[in-house]
């Protein structure tokens, strides 16, 4: 599976950012996919993830109520909403994807897309 994400940018604190991550080379639909981040110096955290039909989704505590994870299976997406932007918040965020879905959580998924900055600061 090949994950191409974007959707990156510098938002003020606040402020929203919806990330996108499109899928080729598999059918889609027979993997979990998720997103985890990462600042430079620190190990890659999982941020959220969602199961194959898209109708389980799993957030990391930092994001909880904040972020939405959702997924169109018929355009082999998956996207990051990201709302109430913290400076915290700031990292390159990469999509994931694997047929475990416990693999994403635990940040050792199968397929990896590059990564896509986000930055939050005034």
């Amino acid at each position: 599976v090949q994950l191409q994400a974007s959707g990156g940018g510098l938002v003020q604190p606040g402020g929203s950012l919806r990330l996108a991550c499109v899928a080729s080379g598999r059918t889609f639909g027979n993997y979990a996919a998720g997103w985890a981040r990462q600042v430079p110096g620190k190990e890659r955290e999982f941020v959220a993830v969602t199961n194959r039909g898209g109708g389980s989704t799993y957030y990391a505590e930092s994001v909880k109520g904040r972020f939405t994870i959702s997924r169109d299976n018929a355009k082999n997406m998956v996207y990051l909403q990201m709302d109430s932007l913290k400076p915290e918040d700031t990292a390159v965020y990469y999509c994931a994807t694997d047929q475990v879905l416990h693999k994403i959580v635990v940040v050792t998924p199968q397929y990896w897309g590059q990564g896509t900055q986000v930055t939050v600061s005034s």
